[in-house]
């Protein structure tokens, strides 16, 4: 293991439980289909204005699906959404959900440097805390990309008022991932009571893999979801991070092209199976805000 991400400090908690059953933290990543990693060589940034949006429709299915199962969750906004549907944000804050930071443009932690880094996650709470009415607290960097090479994030977050982040996956992906980080919850700075929140994974022998939600919730069966929070849940005894973003719920969404087979294949596989799987998902598991789980003192 990396000595820096040993030195990390785990927090210990007692987990909160519901009916007997501990409870996970349920979140989503709200940003439009044509903003994400698969097809940032496919759509330029400047052309994103002149792209359908969607993701007001598609986020306003997600709150009616949480709805119905009495589920609150948080919401990791970008600010660019933001400032094109206020009303998506005052409906998330009004049904009592968490509204949390997704950064202002979409840009990944580990292309800036400090200071623009620092302009970027600044003005996306500012906006955010404006139109929501209520403190943001939470961040998550686009593409978990935060790692060992800009930890210097953490110290900007929290000197910006952040009190918590949920930017690391401890797995090994070609463009995210710090797998030798702790698991769960740990202080990345000395000193503070700043916390990092990792995507969930289960251990395979020496490795982890992927059990939080995303891409490997549309690729693989749902009962390998289901196996990997019980799995956290009972023989690790912790809550569960799972996340999932608007556009994958939407099977209609415009097909971007040129587009290479792998991003094809990330993008749009079982697009039109997501919705069904996180019915099942909401009724086999106890779910919360991020905050509500990790922090019920903010």
């Amino acid at each position: 293991m990396n000595g820096q991400a040993a030195s990390f400090r785990t927090k210990t908690f007692e987990p909160p439980r519901r009916d007997g059953k501990l409870i996970n933290a349920m979140s989503v990543d709200v940003e439009d289909y044509f903003q994400v990693q698969a097809l940032a060589g496919a759509v330029r940034r400047e052309d994103w204005d002149r792209q359908p949006r969607r993701v007001e429709v598609n986020t306003n299915r997600i709150l009616e699906l949480f709805d119905r199962h009495g589920v609150k969750a948080t919401f990791f906004t970008l600010g660019w959404i933001a400032e094109r549907h206020p009303m998506l944000v005052r409906r998330i804050v009004a049904e009592g959900h968490e509204l949390a930071s997704h950064g202002s443009e979409h840009l990944r932690a580990d292309h800036q440097d400090a200071e623009s880094f620092r302009q970027d996650v600044r003005r996306s709470k500012n906006l955010l805390e404006d139109m929501g009415g209520v403190a943001v607290r939470g961040y998550r960097a686009p593409t978990f990309s935060i790692g060992h090479h800009n930890l210097w994030a953490f110290n900007i977050l929290a000197s910006e008022g952040y009190a918590y982040s949920s930017s690391v996956y401890p797995v090994n992906r070609d463009n995210y991932g710090m797998p030798d980080a702790p698991r769960f919850a740990f202080y990345p700075l000395d000193g503070l009571a700043f916390e990092e929140y990792p995507i969930t994974t289960v251990q395979l022998g020496r490795r982890n893999l992927p059990g939080g939600g995303g891409g490997f919730f549309r690729l693989l069966p749902y009962m390998v979801s289901r196996a990997a929070i019980e799995q956290v849940n009972g023989s690790d005894r912790k809550p569960a991070i799972f996340y999932f973003h608007p556009w994958e719920i939407d099977p209609q969404q415009p097909r971007v092209k040129p587009l290479g087979l792998k991003s094809r294949f990330r993008h749009y596989l079982n697009l039109g199976k997501t919705v069904g799987r996180l019915e099942r998902l909401l009724a086999d598991f106890a779910w919360d805000r991020m905050d509500r789980v990790f922090r019920p003192e903010l």
